[in-house]
């Protein structure tokens, strides 16, 4: 009865998604009490190569950073007493023609992998472990049937790295989202560190799922078909940034992020662009309550290689990493690192919306567990739709 079930539903929530794309030539007891810690951006200043927020340019001066220097490849410079956790520094000037192709095959995972103590901390909270769902490859061309998806690259400390994310809608500019849903550790080191560098977002990678050799010399356009998009804003939760860890930590079930982007080259808005954006769903259905659940990305630690993408349907169960932490969702996945931040979608009243994302998952890569989105969430959400939405 459950595959069938589980069969009807993807079905459904594969239409749905390819439908949205027209372009292309619980518990519930969402405990979150910090407001979002948002970027601290104003009004833009044209500085040439790289692009900053007025406002900023003398707080990067107090942190020794020159503008120019920057675009010339100081952002590789990570001095660990001035990698501050506050969002007031978070910067991300667009340096054009740094995520090449050959850049961006480079990245590694931006892998979470829940530890063996953390997972048994739960005391009763989660349901059994799921069994595992074997990750199955998105049809190509993705802008047909996974339009919204797409891979989130940044650079850390430890060289480039890569996570996915999920066009979503702009309530208050419909039609002109320039909105980016992913998980909080692809944009922010949680309460070790502070904010990455040089975010960008690519809808629909490798359009065609090519192989590393069919890639061999490959353009800009076969990689990125829509182009890369800078995230001029950034925000996640309090609870990420000061609770977040290399294993998701206290912070793991408000592990989210919105970024707000722009194109490194045009003028038109994401969602025109791309022709999609799904509607967040901050209802946080119990799992119970919620029926199957999607979960899209582009797993890039092995036996994945980060060039294709894949999705794992499945009916959630709970997780908790502790009982004072908000339940999370968690579904049986084989895929792995590089697919954190990937959208989970669900189909409400025949149409597809996100409900999660990817955050944490074992070292055996069996399962894969996401927040629920609730009031905490869409506040971040509304902040920035409303703040920055339309820029």
């Amino acid at each position: 009865m459950r595959s069938t079930r589980t069969r009807l539903a993807a079905t459904a929530l594969l239409a749905a998604v390819a439908l949205t794309a027209t372009a292309c030539s619980g518990s519930g007891d969402d405990k979150a009490s910090d407001k979002p810690s948002t970027s601290q951006a104003a009004d833009i200043a044209d500085q040439g190569k790289a692009e900053i927020p007025r406002g900023v340019a003398d707080r990067l001066k107090e942190h020794g950073i020159d503008v120019d220097a920057w675009a010339d490849g100081g952002w590789q410079d990570w001095d660990k007493d001035k990698w501050l956790s506050e969002a007031k520094d978070f910067v991300n000037p667009v340096i054009e023609g740094l995520w090449k192709p050959d850049r961006m095959r480079s990245a590694k995972e931006a892998d979470k992998t829940v530890s063996t103590k953390d997972a048994s901390a739960d005391q009763g909270i989660s349901d059994p472990e799921p069994a595992p769902v074997e990750a199955t490859a998105e049809k190509t061309p993705y802008h047909q049937n996974a339009a919204p998806v797409g891979k989130v690259f940044f650079d850390s400390p430890d060289g480039p790295a890569v996570c996915s994310g999920t066009v979503i809608k702009d309530v208050n500019h419909p039609g002109k989202s320039n909105l980016v849903w992913t998980a909080g550790h692809c944009v922010h080191a949680g309460g070790a560190g502070g904010w990455y560098r040089n975010i960008v977002f690519v809808p629909a990678y490798n359009d065609l799922g090519k192989s590393e050799a069919q890639l061999a010399g490959a353009n800009a356009t076969e990689i990125a078909p829509y182009g890369n998009w800078w995230a001029d804003w950034a925000s996640t939760s309090g609870e990420w940034i000061q609770g977040g860890s290399a294993t998701g930590g206290a912070g793991a079930a408000y592990d989210y992020s919105v970024l707000h982007v722009k194109p490194e080259q045009g003028a038109k808005s994401l969602e025109e662009t791309v022709g999609a954006a799904l509607e967040v769903d901050f209802s946080a259905p119990s799992a119970t309550e919620s029926g199957t659940m999607g979960a899209w990305g582009y797993p890039a630690a092995p036996p994945y290689n980060g060039l294709q993408m894949f999705k794992c349907l499945d009916r959630p169960g709970r997780f908790s990493l502790a009982p004072t932490l908000p339940t999370m969702y968690r579904i049986g996945c084989t895929m792995t690192g590089g697919s954190s931040g990937g959208g989970w979608f669900r189909v409400v009243d025949g149409e597809t919306k996100l409900v999660s994302n990817t955050s944490i998952g074992p070292e055996d890569n069996t399962w894969l567990a996401g927040p629920q989105l609730g009031k905490s969430a869409e506040a971040l959400y509304q902040d920035m739709s409303k703040t920055y939405g339309g820029r």
